[in-house]
């Protein structure tokens, strides 16, 4: 479900990570109405005492563009010479609470399912994902996510779309 700052208490996620929870805390309404990401939320079963509902996990996406070089040599002969279309999966982040329980399994599925919907009507070559650790790097790689380079200090890691549409199809 999509994000929702009056139903979705963002104010109690921690994950441990203090770059993501301050991403759900304070930008990623401000990010959706500015039209830039989209975040959907694994919202719990029950409100907590501020009768809002605890987010158990989210994933934002986004539209992006990478430089063809890059992609690895073999798969930069098919692309034109110019920047990339590709999605984005900007954040991901599962509550200390849940950690452990398949939740950002189900939040990456999730995701690329969506993405892969959205691929229908406006195309992409592959899905990126920048790794805040190395963890999220382990992660990424055990669901078929390849590395690509670094960026802004963080490994970048793709996953071509033709994967993704494979599992849906």
């Amino acid at each position: 479900m999509e994000l929702d700052k009056g139903i979705h208490d963002r104010a109690s996620f921690d994950c441990g990570e203090a770059e993501l929870n301050l991403f759900i805390q304070t930008q990623a309404s401000k990010h959706m109405q500015a039209g830039v990401s989209r975040t959907m939320v694994l919202p719990a079963s029950t409100p907590s005492p501020n009768q809002k509902t605890p987010i158990c996990a989210f994933y934002s996406i986004a539209p992006c563009s990478i430089c063809r070089d890059t992609l690895p040599k073999a798969l930069v002969k098919k692309l034109p010479r110019y920047p990339v279309p590709v999605f984005l999966i900007a954040q991901l982040a599962v509550h200390r609470e849940f950690q452990g329980e398949g939740l950002g399994k189900i939040c990456l599925i999730n995701a690329l399912k969506y993405l892969w919907e959205i691929n229908a009507h406006m195309r992409a070559y592959a899905i990126i994902v920048d790794c805040l650790t190395d963890a999220a790097e382990t992660f990424y790689a055990k669901y078929g996510f390849e590395v690509l380079c670094e960026h802004n200090g963080k490994v970048r890691m793709f996953l071509p779309m033709k994967t993704v549409v494979r599992l849906f199809c």
